[in-house]
């Protein structure tokens, strides 16, 4: 007489075989292609690409502060402003 334990095995070995030949299995493994396929045609990014560039952003946009805040010294000590230098 097989053990509870053996028997539990056996069923599991046979619907893992099941499950793997079923059709169901085969959708879902052409879903998965489909999707994969798909999102490579639309130019995404990773996520690690999307927190560095975000990181890089942050960064410079901090520089950009810095210099705004230099500019607008130096101009103060020229004694002209912003209003009489050229625009772009």
């Amino acid at each position: 007489m097989k053990q509870p334990n053996d028997v539990f095995n056996d069923f599991q070995a046979k619907m893992s075989e099941l499950l793997k030949n079923s059709p169901a299995k085969d959708i879902e493994r052409n879903m998965k292609a489909m999707l994969s396929q798909g999102f490579s045609k639309l130019d995404l990014v990773t996520r690690e690409e999307f927190d560095t560039q975000t990181q890089v952003l942050v960064r410079t946009r901090a520089r950009l502060e810095e210099l705004e805040q230099r500019v607008a010294q130096l101009e103060a000590k020229l004694g002209g402003g912003p209003s009489s230098s050229p625009q772009d």
